[in-house]
């Protein structure tokens, strides 16, 4: 698997396809009426979206479905780990907190490596979706998409749940710690 070309193995994109599909069957109250055939199908008719699915996994957000747009005939992924995906904890909101750093810069941001990674960090309201699904972050926590009026302030929000209740909080778009990370999605 090269990240430059972003194409998978033969090998790792069936390994994936079969990690994905487990996934998929464990968890139907994710997806309720929707079936694996039509996932698959979509998934393998999109080598670079399934390249995208797999820096998802490899970087431990254990990607699942989550809905299907009718209009448009994609299924929608989120980052369905329990918790905050470990691979991508550390990090300030975007290039601008990271720039403005003047030293122990993070390795990176979210914004940043999920451009790489070619998927969107959730919004607010796609974060509360997910927490209807199942408890999320109960003891880490999430950046979100955070409104340019915020941003322009030199704030960001993130997400946690805690007391069974789900909370969005600011911070300094600079600030990074060990327990938050970011939660992606992708439609496929």
């Amino acid at each position: 698997m090269s990240r430059n070309n972003k194409e998978l193995s033969p090998e790792r994109r069936e390994e994936l396809l079969r990690i994905l599909k487990a996934r998929f069957e464990k968890n139907m109250h994710r997806h309720a009426g929707l079936a694996w055939a039509g996932v698959q199908v979509k998934l393998e008719a999109n080598p670079a979206k399934l390249w995208s699915l797999n820096e998802m996994e490899r970087t431990g957000g254990e990607p699942d479905v989550v809905d299907f747009d009718h209009t448009t005939g994609e299924y929608i992924f989120y980052d369905c780990a329990p918790e905050s995906p470990s691979g991508r904890r550390s990090l300030c909101y975007d290039r601008a907190a990271w720039e403005s750093r003047k030293e122990n810069k993070p390795q990176s941001s979210a914004l940043d490596l999920s451009a790489e990674m070619g998927i969107e960090i959730l919004t607010e309201e796609q974060y509360r979706a997910l927490q209807k699904l199942e408890p999320f972050d109960t003891k880490t926590s999430s950046w979100v998409q955070t409104p340019p009026a915020i941003r322009k302030l030199g704030g960001a929000l993130f997400c946690d749940r805690r007391y069974n209740y789900v909370f969005v909080y600011h911070n300094g778009a600079e600030s990074y710690y060990a327990a938050r990370g970011f939660r992606g999605w992708l439609r496929v």
